[in-house]
């Protein structure tokens, strides 16, 4: 029998290449083979499933990634780099459900709500860095929105941005942080493996 992870996973991979309007129950036992019985046995409904997916999608595409940085320690610019390696290392399944989920949000009072939370956090984490780093207070809520607003539009455009384009970006906006990044960009680079190639 699916655990409940295996049918949170098999949700999100039904909304990144399906859309919203493919969640249902029917979609769900399909995509891993199984009967409603499997479905019902850990959650109550399709309300249930849609609450445990978006606390799933908020946990790994936002928590998952915060903890990971976190973990791996290392100067603001390290784990900014970190972070960034992280996202590209998974930029097409990522890209592809973040716009499944912001369309979805535009539809959704639920889904909005989680997005706006998501967003938030988002942007949270990324201004605690630039403070971390020495930037001036005035520019941290700035600065977190030009990181953040260049990851979100990387997936909109058409072609969509490789990772390569995507590191130069945030290469290019980098250069506007204070301080000296020589002693954290050699350390990012050993932990982030090699992020500059395309996804």
């Amino acid at each position: 029998m699916a655990s409940r992870q295996d049918w949170l996973e098999a949700g999100l991979t039904v909304l990144s290449e399906e859309g919203a309007p493919a969640l249902t129950v029917e979609r769900l036992c399909g995509r891993l083979g199984l009967t409603k019985g499997s479905f019902y046995h850990h959650f109550a409904g399709m309300t249930g499933f849609r609450t445990g997916l978006l606390a799933h999608f908020a946990a790994e595409y936002t928590g998952r990634y915060i903890d990971e940085v976190e973990r791996s320690g290392g100067s603001p610019f390290a784990r900014l780099e970190r972070l960034l390696a992280l996202i590209l290392a998974e930029e097409g399944e990522r890209s592809r459900l973040e716009i499944s989920v912001r369309a979805w949000a535009a539809q959704d009072g639920e889904v909005r709500a989680t997005q706006e939370r998501v967003d938030a956090l988002r942007l949270d984490y990324l201004r605690s860095l630039w403070r971390e780093a020495g930037g001036a207070e005035a520019d941290a809520l700035p600065m977190a929105r030009l990181f953040y607003l260049v990851l979100i539009g990387a997936g909109q455009v058409a072609p969509p941005m490789t990772a390569g384009d995507l590191r130069e970006v945030y290469e290019l906006a980098m250069r506007l942080a204070p301080g000296d990044r020589t002693r954290s960009r050699g350390r990012a680079a050993g932990a982030a493996g090699t992020p500059g190639t395309d996804a």
